[in-house]
């Protein structure tokens, strides 16, 4: 039974999906200006190994993550760059794409565009006015945030203390566009030179909080099981998008809610933005850190938990993923040597025993820390077996295949050694007879020459193993 905090109604809920074993999720896309910094990267791990999780437990999984790609930040970007803003949005695309391949983020279901939807957007503006949940101004059009019922309920806040932060956001001109501060954006008359499109409100484009309505309800329908995004988009995105949505469509909009914690980072623990210039893009750390390094670190601290950004932090996630790998390893080595017999019962039924408790770790809120702490074991486990004088491949074999499969729901990938080279296995060959004849002058020239070459060899009581 998978349990799940939900911000809606900030408790633990038992997830009940709305089709059985199929789970349809929208997650809250970039807006692509620029590169993603590693906070946004955090939010596409967190939610790909939610995925993935619902997937190991047997789910169809319809992922939706849009991309944002008409924003007053892309048209500055434009500006600058001296580009378009569907030649910005583009090469951005482009450049997120190759970030999450690297990270091993499993491709979205779909990845709508608000270019691509702009008529179905503007029909949405369209039913909301119609509906009086909407007014025209000056070519803006605004929703009167005050008309929906309960208003605040995502976020748990009054709509007293709502208007006191809106009142501060806003400036004069829009204020007296407005008929209360409250009232949010659904589409913005444009100004000279900008990207627009014809609307009955004339030339503009689409506010950016009923852009996810639209391609939510549009790809999803009126109704989700599960939608996630940042804490920060908790209020007023999240909030704006219930109240657009259920206003309109006169149903539920989701029935869960999740938000990740934060990436910070210094000595203040800041959180990390870019509108803080204190950010280190995925595009940058890709080229000195190990991609699976980056995912094993974000994807194994619970979700919800904010999660510091140091050195230290990814050279533990590193040491920490070695391990795992070593393991996958010294099992593999063992498949030479291993004895073809059935699996042994007792091995049967402590891998049974891991997989419960992976599970167990996992149903609840997706408990990653206590998750791969049964990987750990596991592996200490597979270590131990591997070292045995007698093994058997059935059993070298299930225990490997679920490592795979439980490390693979972090979005992990074990590498396979290879297990011939016959120059290298030549070489530690001559190495073994140096050492034989005592002659470790020559032993140690040959460990050195393999090193040299990325070869490293270690010599346990099953022979002189070499990887890579």
């Amino acid at each position: 039974m998978i349990q799940l905090y939900n911000t809606l109604t900030n408790k633990k809920e038992e997830f009940k999906p709305l089709a059985p074993k199929t789970l349809n999720m929208y997650v809250c896309g970039p807006t692509v200006y620029n590169y993603i910094h590693i906070g946004n990267a955090r939010s596409a791990i967190v939610f790909d190994t939610v995925r993935r999780y619902f997937e190991f437990r047997g789910y169809k999984v319809n992922y939706v993550s849009n991309f944002t790609d008409v924003d007053d930040k892309i048209i500055r970007a434009g500006h600058e760059l001296k580009m378009t803003t569907r030649q910005v949005a583009d090469k951005f695309i482009k450049a997120f794409y190759e970030d999450t391949d690297a990270l091993n983020i499993e491709r979205a279901t779909h990845n709508p565009r608000v270019v691509d939807m702009m008529d179905d957007i503007i029909d949405f503006v369209r039913v909301l006015v119609e509906k009086d949940y909407a007014y025209e101004a000056q070519g803006d059009v605004y929703y009167r945030a005050r008309k929906f019922k309960n208003y605040g309920k995502l976020s748990g806040q009054s709509v007293d203390e709502l208007e006191q932060g809106a009142s501060a956001r806003i400036n004069s001109a829009e204020t007296q566009r407005k008929e209360d501060p409250l009232d949010f954006a659904l589409w913005k008359k444009a100004k000279e030179g900008e990207v627009s499109w014809d609307s009955p409100w004339g030339k503009g484009r689409p506010g950016w909080h009923i852009e996810c309505s639209v391609m939510a309800t549009k790809i999803l329908g009126n109704t989700i099981d599960i939608h996630a995004g940042g804490q920060d988009l908790e209020f007023p995105h999240h909030e704006n998008e219930i109240a657009q949505s259920e206003a309109k469509t006169g149903q539920k909009f989701a029935n869960y809610w999740l938000h990740n914690g934060f990436v910070t980072i210094g000595e203040k623990d800041e959180k990390m933005s870019k509108s803080l210039g204190n950010f280190i893009t995925v595009h940058d750390l890709l080229k000195k850190v190990d991609p699976q390094v980056i995912r094993f670190f974000m994807a194994t601290t619970q979700y919800r938990r904010p999660i510091r950004y140091s050195q230290a932090n990814l050279d533990e996630a590193q040491t920490n993923l070695a391990k795992i790998q070593t393991a996958f390893e010294n099992a593999y080595y063992r498949l030479k040597d291993a004895e073809k017999a059935e699996i042994e019962p007792e091995l049967k039924k402590k891998i049974a025993g891991y997989h419960d408790d992976f599970i167990k770790a996992m149903d609840d809120d997706f408990n990653a820390q206590n998750g791969i702490a049964v990987v750990y074991e596991l592996a200490k486990y597979t270590n131990v077996y591997s070292s045995q004088f007698k093994v058997h491949q059935s059993s070298i074999v299930a225990l490997n295949a679920e490592l795979e499969k439980l490390v693979g729901v972090f979005g992990i990938r074990l590498k396979k050694p290879i297990l011939h080279d016959d120059r290298i296995e030549g070489l530690i060959k001559e190495r073994n007879e140096a050492r034989a004849n005592h002659d470790f002058a020559r032993s140690d020239e040959i460990r050195d020459e393999l090193k040299s070459q990325g070869i490293t060899i270690e010599d346990t009581p099953q022979g002189t193993r070499w990887k890579r």
